[in-house]
């Protein structure tokens, strides 16, 4: 029997992209002190149905790509399935098992709330699912970047905010642009990674369809895009401006993207991405929370 070992399962969970659920939540979380109603608990519990969320998609995505064999041949990160250390159905269960953990996280921020979030955690779930699973995979139609931006922007920032403090605002609304495009970007380079084995199995991600040179100007084009909405934030909120001392970070990833780097530059390109993307959250939550 096929049993693969803790370290493998961790891999198989993708820990670098554990920033896109949780930069999202602390944007929402400063917005929400910014409009005076931060609640510990509701953010805490968003942060939580984020984090396993992020998870559930990155099995269910090995499960789907394993299954259908896209995940034969590749660059990056190991997939549990494709490279054999545990059997599709052990990683449709750890799937299932990071919903569940999800559902109920949900469950419980939705009694602290409002049940209508229970309807957009459904949503939520249904969107992880058929990313790369069922018969009309989005994420092979080169969907992903739009539902990324979406559901790592829109609602995830949104919806957390509107969990502490009742209401939908403009400033949780603007504040999950740039959350959301760097979002996207982590999904870009990803694909960018990918695109020629993607491309071999018919996949066609926004990578594949924009091609090589497309695509790394459109990765290099995110980030310049996010920053410049977070100006136009510090516009009536000032200290939002302190997201941009993460600008920096943007530089080692864009320069490896727009060089050509491919193979494990790439890899690390995922990496500095996903730091970018975290530091982004990180200072534009304690910005916005700072100007209430």
């Amino acid at each position: 029997m096929t049993v693969a070992t803790p370290a493998q399962w961790l891999a198989g969970a993708r820990p670098r992209t554990l920033p896109a659920a949780l930069a999202p939540v602390l944007v929402g979380t400063g917005a929400a002190a910014a409009l005076d109603g931060f609640r510990a608990a509701p953010a805490l519990l968003a942060l939580l149905v984020a984090l396993a969320l992020q998870v559930a998609v990155n099995y269910a995505n090995d499960y789907s790509d394993g299954t259908r064999g896209t995940d034969a041949v590749r660059v990056g990160p190991m997939r549990l399935v494709g490279s054999g250390a545990a059997t599709p159905r052990q990683v449709l269960l750890a799937a299932l098992a990071s919903f569940a953990v999800a559902g109920l996280a949900g469950l419980a921020l939705a009694a602290l709330s409002s049940w209508w979030l229970v309807a957009v955690g459904a949503v939520c779930i249904a969107a992880a699912w058929t990313y790369t699973g069922g018969p009309l995979p989005y994420g092979y139609r080169a969907l992903g970047e739009v539902f990324v931006f979406l559901f790592f922007g829109l609602v995830a920032v949104v919806g957390t905010t509107f969990a502490q403090t009742g209401s939908v605002d403009g400033l949780a609304v603007a504040a999950s642009v740039p959350i959301g495009l760097l979002s996207v970007a982590l999904l870009v380079v990803n694909n960018l990674r990918d695109i020629e084995g993607d491309a071999a199995v018919g996949k066609r991600t926004l990578a594949v369809l924009l091609g090589d040179r497309g695509t790394r100007v459109a990765f290099a084009a995110l980030p310049a895009v996010a920053f410049a909405v977070v100006v136009a934030i510090g516009v009536t909120r000032p200290w939002a401006l302190l997201a941009l001392l993460a600008v920096p970070l943007a530089v080692p990833p864009v320069r490896t993207v727009l060089s050509g780097g491919r193979g494990p530059a790439l890899i690390a390109a995922l990496q500095g991405t996903g730091l970018l993307t975290l530091a982004t959250g990180v200072l534009l939550g304690a910005g916005l929370a700072l100007s209430g």
